[in-house]
Protein backbone atom coordinates (compact mmCIF):
# COMPACT_ATOMS: atom_id res chain seq x y z
CA UNK A 1 0.00 0.00 0.00
CA UNK A 2 1.48 3.58 -1.10
CA UNK A 3 2.35 5.42 2.13
CA UNK A 4 0.07 9.04 2.33
CA UNK A 5 1.98 11.99 2.11
CA UNK A 6 -0.51 15.06 1.95
CA UNK A 7 -4.41 14.79 2.84
CA UNK A 8 -7.03 17.77 3.33
CA UNK A 9 -9.66 17.19 5.75
CA UNK A 10 -12.91 19.35 5.43
CA UNK A 11 -15.81 20.49 7.38
CA UNK A 12 -17.04 20.88 10.87
CA UNK A 13 -19.60 22.94 12.43
CA UNK A 14 -20.85 20.31 15.12
CA UNK A 15 -19.54 17.86 17.05
CA UNK A 16 -20.93 15.21 14.27
CA UNK A 17 -18.57 16.57 12.27
CA UNK A 18 -15.19 17.17 14.18
CA UNK A 19 -15.23 14.16 15.68
CA UNK A 20 -15.43 11.54 13.01
CA UNK A 21 -12.62 14.21 11.48
CA UNK A 22 -10.20 13.68 13.81
CA UNK A 23 -11.20 9.85 14.15
CA UNK A 24 -10.12 9.36 10.67
CA UNK A 25 -6.92 12.01 10.49
CA UNK A 26 -5.74 10.00 14.09
CA UNK A 27 -6.31 6.28 12.28
CA UNK A 28 -4.64 8.00 8.71
CA UNK A 29 -1.65 8.95 11.00
CA UNK A 30 -1.51 5.59 12.87
CA UNK A 31 -0.43 4.22 9.38
CA UNK A 32 1.05 6.78 7.75
CA UNK A 33 3.23 8.57 10.53
CA UNK A 34 5.32 11.08 8.14
CA UNK A 35 1.97 12.87 6.65
CA UNK A 36 0.74 16.14 6.74
CA UNK A 37 -2.61 16.57 7.48
CA UNK A 38 -4.42 20.03 7.05
CA UNK A 39 -8.11 20.63 7.90
CA UNK A 40 -9.96 23.25 6.39
CA UNK A 41 -13.14 24.84 8.75
CA UNK A 42 -15.39 27.58 8.58
CA UNK A 43 -14.00 30.76 10.22
CA UNK A 44 -15.89 31.33 14.13
CA UNK A 45 -17.20 27.48 14.04
CA UNK A 46 -15.85 24.77 16.73
CA UNK A 47 -13.40 23.05 14.47
CA UNK A 48 -11.31 26.56 14.63
CA UNK A 49 -11.02 25.25 18.35
CA UNK A 50 -11.28 21.75 18.36
CA UNK A 51 -9.12 20.72 15.67
CA UNK A 52 -5.97 22.64 16.94
CA UNK A 53 -6.38 21.32 20.69
CA UNK A 54 -5.75 17.50 18.52
CA UNK A 55 -2.52 18.68 17.32
CA UNK A 56 -3.55 19.59 13.72
CA UNK A 57 -3.08 22.52 11.43
CA UNK A 58 -6.18 24.29 10.72
CA UNK A 59 -7.49 27.25 7.87
CA UNK A 60 -10.85 28.81 7.90
CA UNK A 61 -13.07 29.93 5.11
CA UNK A 62 -15.25 32.70 5.88
CA UNK A 63 -17.97 30.89 4.05
CA UNK A 64 -21.27 30.91 6.28
CA UNK A 65 -25.00 29.00 5.82
CA UNK A 66 -28.20 30.65 4.17
CA UNK A 67 -30.20 31.87 7.15
CA UNK A 68 -33.83 30.18 7.23
CA UNK A 69 -35.29 33.31 8.14
CA UNK A 70 -35.40 36.88 6.15
CA UNK A 71 -31.81 38.90 7.05
CA UNK A 72 -29.73 41.06 5.96
CA UNK A 73 -27.14 38.29 6.76
CA UNK A 74 -28.23 36.52 4.03
CA UNK A 75 -26.80 39.36 1.44
CA UNK A 76 -23.17 38.52 2.23
CA UNK A 77 -23.65 35.07 1.49
CA UNK A 78 -22.73 35.11 -2.36
CA UNK A 79 -19.91 37.24 -1.21
CA UNK A 80 -18.38 34.85 1.20
CA UNK A 81 -19.30 31.96 -0.64
CA UNK A 82 -17.13 33.53 -3.95
CA UNK A 83 -14.48 34.49 -1.35
CA UNK A 84 -14.22 30.88 0.15
CA UNK A 85 -13.59 29.09 -3.15
CA UNK A 86 -11.08 31.49 -3.96
CA UNK A 87 -9.16 30.56 -0.53
CA UNK A 88 -10.22 26.99 -1.12
CA UNK A 89 -8.18 27.14 -4.53
CA UNK A 90 -5.32 29.08 -3.56
CA UNK A 91 -5.03 26.54 -0.33
CA UNK A 92 -5.24 23.39 -2.86
CA UNK A 93 -2.93 24.44 -5.38
CA UNK A 94 -0.48 25.32 -2.67
CA UNK A 95 -0.73 22.41 -0.57
CA UNK A 96 -0.86 19.82 -3.53
CA UNK A 97 -2.70 17.06 -1.60
CA UNK A 98 -3.21 13.28 -3.13
CA UNK A 99 -6.75 13.15 -1.51
CA UNK A 100 -9.36 15.79 -0.08
CA UNK A 101 -11.64 14.38 2.54
CA UNK A 102 -14.97 15.96 3.22
CA UNK A 103 -17.14 15.08 6.51
CA UNK A 104 -20.41 17.88 6.37
CA UNK A 105 -20.53 21.39 7.68
CA UNK A 106 -20.23 24.42 5.91
CA UNK A 107 -16.13 24.69 4.78
CA UNK A 108 -16.43 21.19 2.73
CA UNK A 109 -18.36 22.50 -0.26
CA UNK A 110 -16.07 25.09 -1.53
CA UNK A 111 -13.68 22.53 -0.21
CA UNK A 112 -14.08 19.55 -2.36
CA UNK A 113 -15.83 21.57 -5.18
CA UNK A 114 -12.10 23.31 -5.57
CA UNK A 115 -10.53 19.87 -5.42
CA UNK A 116 -12.65 18.63 -7.74
CA UNK A 117 -11.94 21.33 -10.63
CA UNK A 118 -8.49 20.96 -9.69
CA UNK A 119 -8.45 16.87 -10.60
CA UNK A 120 -7.94 16.27 -6.77
CA UNK A 121 -9.62 12.61 -5.41
CA UNK A 122 -12.54 13.41 -3.36
CA UNK A 123 -13.89 11.15 -0.77
CA UNK A 124 -17.09 12.47 1.07
CA UNK A 125 -17.83 10.64 4.55
CA UNK A 126 -21.77 10.59 5.04
CA UNK A 127 -22.86 10.40 8.17
CA UNK A 128 -26.82 10.67 8.19
CA UNK A 129 -29.17 8.50 6.57
CA UNK A 130 -30.78 11.76 4.41
CA UNK A 131 -27.42 13.63 3.16
CA UNK A 132 -27.81 17.32 2.70
CA UNK A 133 -27.69 19.94 -0.06
CA UNK A 134 -24.34 20.02 -0.23
CA UNK A 135 -22.93 16.50 -0.77
CA UNK A 136 -25.99 15.71 -3.11
CA UNK A 137 -24.09 18.72 -5.13
CA UNK A 138 -20.65 17.39 -4.75
CA UNK A 139 -21.97 14.00 -5.33
CA UNK A 140 -22.01 13.73 -9.36
CA UNK A 141 -17.99 14.39 -8.83
CA UNK A 142 -16.63 12.08 -5.53
CA UNK A 143 -14.55 9.13 -6.14
CA UNK A 144 -15.97 7.71 -3.38
CA UNK A 145 -18.63 8.06 -0.40
CA UNK A 146 -18.52 6.21 3.07
CA UNK A 147 -21.92 5.80 4.48
CA UNK A 148 -23.56 5.19 7.53
CA UNK A 149 -26.63 3.87 6.21
CA UNK A 150 -27.93 1.52 3.52
CA UNK A 151 -30.15 3.10 0.49
CA UNK A 152 -28.72 5.77 -0.69
CA UNK A 153 -28.22 4.67 -4.38
CA UNK A 154 -31.01 7.28 -5.32
CA UNK A 155 -28.79 10.19 -4.11
CA UNK A 156 -24.82 9.47 -4.37
CA UNK A 157 -23.63 6.98 -7.60
CA UNK A 158 -24.01 3.45 -6.48
CA UNK A 159 -20.37 2.45 -7.52
CA UNK A 160 -19.09 5.15 -5.67
CA UNK A 161 -21.19 4.09 -2.02
CA UNK A 162 -18.63 2.27 0.51
CA UNK A 163 -21.06 1.35 3.49
CA UNK A 164 -18.98 1.75 6.30
CA UNK A 165 -20.33 3.29 9.72
CA UNK A 166 -19.50 6.51 11.26
CA UNK A 167 -16.70 6.69 13.03
CA UNK A 168 -17.08 6.79 16.86
CA UNK A 169 -14.65 7.94 19.59
CA UNK A 170 -12.48 5.30 20.41
CA UNK A 171 -13.38 4.95 24.51
CA UNK A 172 -16.67 4.27 23.08
CA UNK A 173 -15.42 1.42 20.64
CA UNK A 174 -13.30 -0.15 23.44
CA UNK A 175 -16.02 0.10 26.71
CA UNK A 176 -13.11 -1.45 28.72
CA UNK A 177 -14.29 0.30 31.67
CA UNK A 178 -16.32 -2.22 34.70
CA UNK A 179 -19.61 -1.37 35.65
CA UNK A 180 -18.47 -1.01 39.33
CA UNK A 181 -15.75 1.70 38.54
CA UNK A 182 -18.09 3.65 36.28
CA UNK A 183 -20.32 3.71 38.99
CA UNK A 184 -17.28 5.82 40.63
CA UNK A 185 -17.59 8.83 38.41
CA UNK A 186 -21.60 9.40 39.22
CA UNK A 187 -21.17 9.15 42.99
CA UNK A 188 -24.88 9.50 43.79
CA UNK A 189 -26.11 6.91 41.81
CA UNK A 190 -26.89 4.08 43.70
CA UNK A 191 -25.30 0.94 41.40
CA UNK A 192 -28.40 -1.19 42.62
CA UNK A 193 -30.94 0.61 41.34
CA UNK A 194 -32.24 0.59 37.50
CA UNK A 195 -30.31 3.94 35.31
CA UNK A 196 -31.82 6.16 32.93
CA UNK A 197 -29.20 8.00 30.62
CA UNK A 198 -30.70 11.13 29.09
CA UNK A 199 -28.39 13.25 26.91
CA UNK A 200 -28.84 15.76 24.51
CA UNK A 201 -26.21 16.87 23.48
CA UNK A 202 -23.11 19.45 24.66
CA UNK A 203 -25.42 22.29 24.29
CA UNK A 204 -28.55 20.14 25.66
CA UNK A 205 -31.86 20.12 24.44
CA UNK A 206 -34.86 21.70 25.99
CA UNK A 207 -37.59 18.96 25.44
CA UNK A 208 -35.89 15.76 26.97
CA UNK A 209 -34.94 18.64 30.08
CA UNK A 210 -38.37 18.97 30.54
CA UNK A 211 -39.41 15.93 30.08
CA UNK A 212 -37.06 14.46 32.74
CA UNK A 213 -38.20 17.95 35.48
CA UNK A 214 -42.16 16.32 34.46
CA UNK A 215 -41.15 12.55 34.81
CA UNK A 216 -39.32 13.04 38.63
CA UNK A 217 -42.33 11.79 40.45
CA UNK A 218 -42.70 8.50 38.41
CA UNK A 219 -39.09 7.98 38.52
CA UNK A 220 -39.32 7.94 42.66
CA UNK A 221 -42.73 6.03 42.51
CA UNK A 222 -40.76 3.45 39.78
CA UNK A 223 -37.48 3.45 41.95
CA UNK A 224 -35.35 4.40 39.04
CA UNK A 225 -32.81 7.15 38.64
CA UNK A 226 -31.61 9.01 35.78
CA UNK A 227 -27.65 10.17 35.10
CA UNK A 228 -29.25 13.40 33.12
CA UNK A 229 -26.72 15.62 31.25
CA UNK A 230 -28.90 18.81 30.61
CA UNK A 231 -26.23 20.60 28.78
CA UNK A 232 -24.14 23.95 29.26
CA UNK A 233 -27.30 26.12 28.32
CA UNK A 234 -29.61 24.63 31.11
CA UNK A 235 -27.64 22.98 33.84
CA UNK A 236 -27.90 26.90 36.17
CA UNK A 237 -31.44 26.62 35.54
CA UNK A 238 -31.95 22.62 35.73
CA UNK A 239 -30.03 23.07 39.05
CA UNK A 240 -32.73 25.61 41.00
CA UNK A 241 -35.52 23.14 39.67
CA UNK A 242 -33.91 20.03 41.08
CA UNK A 243 -32.79 22.19 44.70
CA UNK A 244 -36.94 22.45 44.97
CA UNK A 245 -37.15 18.91 44.67
CA UNK A 246 -34.72 17.59 47.00
CA UNK A 247 -35.57 13.97 46.77
CA UNK A 248 -34.96 13.81 42.76
CA UNK A 249 -33.44 10.01 42.01
CA UNK A 250 -30.81 12.35 39.80
CA UNK A 251 -27.14 12.82 39.10
CA UNK A 252 -27.15 16.21 37.18
CA UNK A 253 -24.34 17.30 34.98
CA UNK A 254 -23.87 19.47 31.90
CA UNK A 255 -20.88 17.76 30.16
CA UNK A 256 -19.96 13.73 30.75
CA UNK A 257 -16.64 13.53 29.94
CA UNK A 258 -16.39 9.95 30.44
CA UNK A 259 -19.24 8.45 27.93
CA UNK A 260 -17.80 5.25 28.08
CA UNK A 261 -18.46 5.13 31.91
CA UNK A 262 -21.79 6.67 31.00
CA UNK A 263 -23.00 4.33 28.51
CA UNK A 264 -22.08 1.35 30.93
CA UNK A 265 -24.12 2.54 34.11
CA UNK A 266 -27.02 2.70 31.66
CA UNK A 267 -29.71 0.04 31.57
CA UNK A 268 -31.52 2.11 29.03
CA UNK A 269 -30.64 5.38 26.96
CA UNK A 270 -32.61 8.82 25.84
CA UNK A 271 -30.71 10.40 23.13
CA UNK A 272 -31.47 13.19 20.09
CA UNK A 273 -30.95 11.41 17.14
CA UNK A 274 -28.16 13.01 15.85
CA UNK A 275 -25.72 10.39 13.23
CA UNK A 276 -22.91 10.64 15.77
CA UNK A 277 -24.67 9.17 18.75
CA UNK A 278 -26.82 6.61 16.59
CA UNK A 279 -23.45 5.00 15.53
CA UNK A 280 -22.26 5.24 18.88
CA UNK A 281 -25.81 3.56 20.66
CA UNK A 282 -25.41 0.56 18.23
CA UNK A 283 -21.66 -0.31 19.51
CA UNK A 284 -23.10 0.41 22.88
CA UNK A 285 -26.30 -2.17 22.25
CA UNK A 286 -27.90 -0.58 24.88
CA UNK A 287 -32.31 -0.59 24.67
CA UNK A 288 -32.73 3.14 23.74
CA UNK A 289 -35.40 5.70 22.96
CA UNK A 290 -34.75 8.33 20.40
CA UNK A 291 -36.01 11.45 19.89
CA UNK A 292 -35.45 13.88 16.98
CA UNK A 293 -34.74 16.99 17.03
CA UNK A 294 -36.93 18.86 14.95
CA UNK A 295 -35.00 21.71 14.49
CA UNK A 296 -32.56 19.82 11.98
CA UNK A 297 -32.20 20.92 8.41
CA UNK A 298 -34.37 18.35 6.42
CA UNK A 299 -35.76 16.97 9.36
CA UNK A 300 -32.70 14.16 9.10
CA UNK A 301 -32.97 13.46 12.79
CA UNK A 302 -35.77 11.93 12.75
CA UNK A 303 -34.92 9.32 9.80
CA UNK A 304 -31.96 8.46 11.03
CA UNK A 305 -34.09 7.51 14.25
CA UNK A 306 -36.67 5.43 11.52
CA UNK A 307 -33.00 3.36 10.02
CA UNK A 308 -33.43 1.96 13.47
CA UNK A 309 -36.88 1.84 14.25
CA UNK A 310 -37.80 0.18 10.89
CA UNK A 311 -35.29 -2.64 12.53
CA UNK A 312 -37.23 -2.78 15.85
CA UNK A 313 -33.54 -0.99 17.29
CA UNK A 314 -34.85 1.17 18.88
CA UNK A 315 -38.24 3.31 20.64
CA UNK A 316 -39.54 6.67 18.68
CA UNK A 317 -40.93 9.38 20.57
CA UNK A 318 -41.55 12.60 18.67
CA UNK A 319 -40.87 16.08 20.32
CA UNK A 320 -43.87 17.26 20.25
CA UNK A 321 -45.36 14.52 23.12
CA UNK A 322 -41.99 14.01 24.76
CA UNK A 323 -41.94 16.31 27.52
CA UNK A 324 -45.09 14.28 28.66
CA UNK A 325 -43.88 10.89 27.07
CA UNK A 326 -40.39 10.60 28.10
CA UNK A 327 -39.99 9.07 31.50
CA UNK A 328 -43.14 7.26 31.56
CA UNK A 329 -41.50 5.85 28.20
CA UNK A 330 -38.34 4.95 29.24
CA UNK A 331 -39.68 3.63 32.73
CA UNK A 332 -42.39 1.04 29.97
CA UNK A 333 -39.19 -0.52 28.35
CA UNK A 334 -37.13 -0.89 31.71
CA UNK A 335 -40.38 -2.88 33.08
CA UNK A 336 -39.93 -5.34 29.93
CA UNK A 337 -37.39 -7.52 29.90
CA UNK A 338 -38.73 -9.14 26.50
CA UNK A 339 -38.35 -5.94 24.90
CA UNK A 340 -35.36 -5.32 26.99
CA UNK A 341 -33.39 -7.81 25.29
CA UNK A 342 -35.36 -7.40 21.67
CA UNK A 343 -34.14 -3.85 21.37
CA UNK A 344 -30.03 -5.02 22.73
CA UNK A 345 -30.03 -7.32 20.12
CA UNK A 346 -31.35 -5.58 17.29
CA UNK A 347 -28.94 -2.17 17.81
CA UNK A 348 -26.71 -4.21 18.07
CA UNK A 349 -26.83 -5.63 14.75
CA UNK A 350 -26.37 -2.88 13.43
CA UNK A 351 -22.90 -1.70 15.24
CA UNK A 352 -20.36 -0.95 12.57
CA UNK A 353 -17.20 -0.94 14.77
CA UNK A 354 -14.35 -1.11 12.21
CA UNK A 355 -15.57 1.95 10.11
CA UNK A 356 -12.70 4.34 10.67
CA UNK A 357 -10.24 1.34 9.53
CA UNK A 358 -12.52 1.10 6.72
CA UNK A 359 -13.08 4.43 5.79
CA UNK A 360 -9.02 4.39 6.14
CA UNK A 361 -8.78 1.86 3.62
CA UNK A 362 -11.10 3.25 0.96
CA UNK A 363 -8.70 6.77 1.34
CA UNK A 364 -5.69 4.69 0.76
CA UNK A 365 -7.05 2.78 -2.26
CA UNK A 366 -8.09 6.10 -3.75
CA UNK A 367 -3.76 7.31 -4.14
CA UNK A 368 -2.96 3.59 -5.55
Amino acid sequence: MKELKKIVISGGGTGGHIFPALAIANEIKKRNPNVEILFVGAEGKMEMEKVPAAGYKIVGLPIVGLQRKLTIKNLALPFKLFKSLSLAKNILKEFKPEVVIGVGGYASGPTLRMAQSLGIPTLIQEQNSHPGKTNRLLAKKVKAVCTAYEGLESVFPPASIRLTGNPVREEVNRMEISKDEAFKEFPVLDPLKKTILVMGGSLGARTLNEGVLQGLSQLEEAGVQVLWQCGKYYFESMKQELEIRKKAPVYLTDFIARMDAAYTVADVIVSRAGALSISELCIVGKPTVLVPSPNVSEDHQTKNAMALVKNQAAILIKDNVAKEQLISGAIQVLNDEDKMNELRVAIKRMAKPNATTDIVDVIENLVL
